[in-house]
């Protein structure tokens, strides 16, 4: 599997952005779109999730496994998405903005799992599709939960609304990928 090659000064700036995008959106503000030459983040090689907490609660996650922009413009547009379109929580308040932390997960490109339990749980995160369904789960979910890789491909299948079992199918396709997390605050 592909490694992600960003460097710290690329990472820190990534964060930066997302920030930015996060409060400007947030507050309705309009600024004109920044340059970016950092030839890290015009990369289109890699899609992105971002991840927005308030302290331990969720309050927004969403991500694009397959990238056809670059991963600056993926961040910019997932963060945008997480404060306001995750269906499972209200969108992010101009309140909150200050408790809100920023998590970018940079996934490599996705490869076909001949193999899925021979993946690591908390290494390989899951992309699992089946006759128009599909569901992700990032590495760090089995990691939170504790998950088995059998585990995982299990809750993979039930998210994207499959049976459990889903994963041994023919007909369903298991993809697989790693990410690097990039933390507000570590």
């Amino acid at each position: 599997m592909a490694t992600i090659d960003l460097p710290p000064d690329s990472q820190k700036r990534l964060i930066e952005l997302a920030r930015a995008t996060l409060e400007d959106f947030v507050c309705d503000i309009e600024r004109a779109p920044e340059k970016i030459d950092d030839p890290y983040l015009v990369t289109k090689d890699y899609g992105a999730f971002v991840s927005l907490h308030r302290g331990r609660e969720l309050r927004g996650c969403i991500g694009s496994c397959f990238p056809s922009e670059p991963l600056c413009e993926v961040v910019i547009e997932m963060t945008r998405a997480a404060a306001s379109r995750d269906e499972r929580v209200a969108a992010v308040s101009p309140a909150e903005l200050g408790q809100i932390d920023i998590e970018i997960s940079v996934l490599s490109p996705l490869i076909k799992a001949d193999d899925p339990l021979a993946l690591e749980a908390g290494t390989h995160g899951l992309y699992i599709s089946s006759g128009g369904r599909r569901g992700v789960l990032l590495p760090q979910v089995a990691t939170e939960y504790g998950w088995s890789m059998k585990k995982f491909l299990r809750q993979t299948c039930v998210k994207a609304g499959l049976s459990k079992d889903a994963w041994k199918r023919a007909d369903t396709e298991v993809l697989a990928f790693t990410t690097l997390i990039i933390k507000e605050r570590p």
